[in-house]
């Protein structure tokens, strides 16, 4: 009989749950709710576009340097079997400011509790080359010591002035330096790469006169081609403070992220969110931050510039 009694509330128990899965009330998402998780899908899929764009540098990165040995084994072996005469050094020099991003860290007490706040800052660099008769060498200096990531810069940056200028650098020495004005924390990535590159082909041709009123962010490949950066909205506050009036930018930042919030009262709390947006970064920048901000794709964009 007890068997019989627990039988017949479970059937009651599977009808019941039967019928509210078939006639109970679903859940409604209200529009906005709706567009609000769209936004964030489609600012979620922004963010992995640019870490397959990080990704893809890397191994172009990579390619260079292979393209680079390759040359540059080349040239030894026409140099040891004389089948060329080594030219002359060439000399030269160029200097230009350059923006950088740095992480500032700041300590919050509360009560017992020490809270650290960090935060993104953009800075100018005094980023020069000298070049002089020597062994072909690339060389960087950094004050204060920073990453070796402006190494890597610096060799491609050569290899691709070597391209445009039609000179080889073998018998002489580029000397890259790279100072931070004031005390700030280690600087490092490959975003200086463009201008280093800018530099490098003005020092080769001294012809090439250089307009301080204008700069430029953005790494590059052997193929001259401009990529993306981190931080161009830091960087280009950084500029407008530098008093230059140009800032050339990658195309591929050409879309900004920026997040306003959203207050919202739920059960007598007020709840706050923050709403991703898409925005033009040139527009963005030239309303905000105040200077005139042009997309860039190669280094050849750059020269028109200057010239």
């Amino acid at each position: 009989m007890r068997s019989k009694f627990l039988v017949l509330l479970l059937a009651i128990s599977l009808v019941g749950n039967a019928y509210f899965v078939l006639f109970g009330e679903q859940p409604s998402f209200e529009e906005g709710q709706v567009q609000e998780m769209q936004t964030r899908i489609n600012s979620l899929e922004t963010e992995n576009e640019n870490l397959k764009t990080e990704i893809n540098q890397n191994n172009e990165s990579l390619q260079s340097y292979a393209s680079q040995l390759e040359s540059y084994r080349s040239r030894v072996f026409e140099l040891e079997n004389g089948s060329q005469i080594c030219p002359a050094g060439v000399e030269g020099f160029a200097t230009l400011q350059g923006p950088a991003v740095f992480q500032k860290v700041e300590l919050e007490r509360s009560g017992p509790f020490i809270r650290q706040n960090v935060s993104e800052e953009g800075a100018l660099l005094n980023i020069s080359v000298e070049i002089q008769p020597g062994k072909g060498r690339v060389l960087v200096q950094t004050t204060p010591l920073m990453g070796t990531v402006f190494q890597d810069a610096a060799n491609t940056a050569v290899f691709i002035a070597e391209n445009k200028t039609g000179r080889q650098m073998s018998s002489s020495d580029i000397i890259f330096s790279i100072t931070a004005p004031g005390e700030i924390p280690e600087v490092d990535g490959p975003s200086a790469g463009a201008l280093m590159t800018l530099l490098t082909i003005s020092a080769i041709d001294n012809n090439t006169k250089l307009n301080k009123s204008i700069t430029l962010t953005g790494t590059i490949d052997d193929k001259g081609n401009i990529g993306q950066i981190g931080g161009v909205l830091e960087k280009s506050q950084a500029v407008k403070a530098g008093g230059k009036t140009l800032f050339l930018i990658p195309r591929e930042n050409s879309q900004l992220i920026k997040y306003r919030y959203i207050e919202r009262n739920l059960g007598g709390f007020t709840i706050v969110e923050q709403k991703p947006e898409i925005v033009d970064a040139k527009e963005y920048i030239e309303k905000e931050v105040g200077i005139n901000v042009e997309y860039v794709d190669t280094i050849d964009d750059v020269l028109r510039y200057e010239k």
